[in-house]
């Protein structure tokens, strides 16, 4: 059984920082591009960034330069380090893997970043 489990989230400041976590098993996760999207309130989930199998990283334009994803594929985990976040940053942030062959995609359950004073 394929799990992708999120931890991390939480409540921070505006202009504070968060590390995401994501825990794959049931899967060799260095086949798979891991990725992590969000999806605040009312809008469409979107990506934030993802992580080819040797390290390729790719992210969207608005988190260029405060956000970090990085990945473990002996530990099966993917990483976001977050900073200087801002409250429109407040989202349910999603794992997500997929296949590098089959196109087969997992997403885990999500965690809750709130950016708030």
């Amino acid at each position: 059984q394929v799990q992708l489990v999120e931890s991390g989230g939480g409540l921070v400041q505006p202009g504070g920082s968060l590390r995401l976590s994501c825990a794959a098993s049931g899967i060799m996760a260095s086949l798979y591009t891991m990725g992590w999207y969000r999806q605040a309130p009312g809008k469409q989930r979107e990506l934030v960034a993802n992580i080819l199998r040797y390290g390729s990283t790719d992210y969207a334009d608005s988190v260029k330069g405060r956000f970090t994803i990085s990945r473990d594929n002996a530990k099966k985990t993917v990483y976001l380090q977050m900073s200087s976040l801002k409250p429109e940053e407040t989202a349910v942030y999603y794992c997500n893997a997929v296949h590098v062959v089959t196109r087969t995609n997992y997403w885990g359950q999500g965690t809750q970043v709130t950016v708030s004073s």
